[in-house]
């Protein structure tokens, strides 16, 4: 057991940025095309987060041409180079699956006022 915590504390990213349900985020992610790789940027809402430790998961939707597309990304994983906050959300949910039946305006996500 001590060698897995080890493993675990090893491959654990500590420089994210701490973000929540309901926040707009811009997520880069590393794509590997053949022998080249580049940085493609996925911006959405977010509106799970699972797991704990270094399976923890996090779930992105944005709407593309009318078309709703979500993304699961591990946190801790090394395709996940960079996360950033772009606005925070209003929200009184832990999981914003109700997003997936609205259209246009109610869809959004209120954001929260500093």
């Amino acid at each position: 057991m001590d060698a897995l915590n080890l493993i675990t504390a090893n491959s654990v990213k500590k420089d994210l940025p701490k973000f929540s349900i309901g926040d707009t985020v811009k997520v880069s992610v590393k794509i590997k095309e053949g022998e080249r790789e580049r940085i493609q940027v996925f911006e959405g809402t977010v509106i799970a987060k699972k797991g704990s430790g270094t399976s923890s998961t996090f779930t992105v939707r944005r709407l593309t041409h009318g078309v709703g597309v979500e993304r699961v990304f591990p946190i801790h994983s090394p395709n996940v180079a960079d996360v950033k906050i772009v606005r925070e959300g209003k929200v009184r949910r832990s999981k914003l699956y109700y997003l997936r039946d609205r259209v246009g305006k109610a869809a959004k996500v209120k954001s929260k006022i500093r």
